[in-house]
């Protein structure tokens, strides 16, 4: 009876060495699980925005399990009217694959503050679970409108359009977000025969660098002048502004719809002639299109001095190619008043979009009776004078 109590007594010792043995090898496991198999992190979890901003937290999934797997990602307790999410290579993400090794798979979870969101402090909770566990993450967020972050340069309405011979005025602002004041400079790389004038917002005078307090904004008046004989299309003019511990950058953005021009002139290029008094007097004049796109319905005007008057033999052109010119002629009749003596007339060719005039001299003759006069005394006296010598002239 005895040895069979001893024998029992044995069993159940062995039971619980063996109980005990499993329960150490499953806690072991557990710990080493929770100990580092599988963590998310981020470098800063703690950080201060401003309203209004956007802020990415770069995460980090170490596994050391020696198996990849997929884990979900989870966010909670994200404010009323903020914007949280999961971000993977520019795209919207729910899950990451997590690699096994030293090195970490990266995530990237964005914040966006509304402009009206009040002072204090703000914690969203982060998870990710998968097959290998699960790991939680605290982002402690602090909103303070007095707080530093990247500063900006932002350009109202950066792209804009128009026809050559246009002078393009962009509105910047440099943002000063940092706790310094800061001097920025500028440069630009516009297209070959492109002009940049940076001017502080208000003011005529061109700058090459302005200095912007802490906390504070500059406006900028950045003018942009193309070429003139440059061809339709879209110019991109890169800006960037730079301090001593900031870099910031801004392309802006010309369409060039087309170059509009107009000339106004004769085949010959002389733009002087002669006419007489209540005489109709026909000038060939020439309207060359010297842009680079079409023009439409070119009208032809005149400017004479009083009394006179100037018809074309065609009033308009309807349409006028690049490039092509059109001769017609032009009836100038100066006033049965006028004098002998030069005078000016002004012809101008005119579409919605450019024009051209010319200034032409017009040397004006008279005919009078004293003129025919004097022809007359001066025949008269040569008569006379003949006859003397041939009268007389013998003896």
């Amino acid at each position: 009876m005895i040895g069979y109590r001893i024998r029992r007594a044995r069993r159940l010792v062995c039971r619980l060495l063996v109980l005990a043995t499993v329960l150490s090898m499953l806690f072991s496991l557990s710990a080493g699980a929770s100990a580092g198999g599988f963590e998310m992190g981020t470098s800063y979890p703690g950080q201060v925005m401003r309203p209004g901003d956007e802020l990415d937290f770069t995460l980090e999934f170490y596994n050391t399990l020696g198996y990849g797997f997929t884990a979900a990602l989870t966010a909670s307790d994200i404010p009323s009217g903020w914007t949280g999410r999961f971000e993977g290579n520019g795209s919207e993400i729910s899950s990451v694959y997590v690699h096994s090794g030293e090195e970490a798979s990266t995530a990237t979870f964005h914040v966006e503050v509304p402009d009206d969101a009040a002072q204090g402090t703000y914690t969203i909770n982060l998870r990710a679970a998968g097959q290998g566990g699960s790991s939680s993450l605290a982002l402690t967020l602090e909103v303070n409108e007095e707080a530093s972050g990247s500063s900006a340069l932002t350009t109202e309405y950066a792209e804009q359009q128009g026809s050559a011979g246009t002078a393009f005025t962009f509105s910047s602002t440099i943002q000063n977000n940092s706790a310094d004041s800061q001097t920025y400079s500028f440069s630009s790389n516009p297209p070959a025969g492109w002009m940049v004038a940076i001017a502080p917002s208000g003011e005529s005078t061109q700058v090459s660098s302005v200095t912007v307090e802490a906390h504070s904004t500059q406006g900028l008046d950045i003018t942009v002048t193309p070429p003139e004989n440059v061809e339709a299309g879209t110019y991109t003019i890169p800006l960037s502004v730079v301090s001593a511990s900031e870099s910031l950058s801004e392309e802006l953005s010309v369409e060039i719809t087309g170059s509009y021009a107009l000339q106004l002139s004769t085949p010959s290029g002389l733009l002087s002639f002669d006419a007489n008094a209540n005489k109709q007097t026909a000038v060939t004049i020439s309207v060359t299109n010297t842009g680079n796109v079409d023009l439409q319905n070119i009208n032809l005007s005149s400017s004479a001095p009083d009394s006179w008057t100037v018809e074309f033999s065609e009033s308009s052109i309807s349409v006028l190619e690049a490039g092509a010119t059109q001769e017609l002629t032009a009836y100038v009749t100066p006033s049965d008043e006028a004098i002998s003596g030069d005078y000016v007339v002004t012809m101008t060719a005119s579409s919605d979009e450019t024009s051209s005039a010319a200034e032409f001299r017009v040397s004006v003759k008279t005919e009078t009776i004293w003129g025919i006069v004097g022809i007359l005394l001066l025949v008269g006296v040569g008569a006379c004078l003949w006859y003397v010598f041939r009268t007389y002239g013998r003896r």
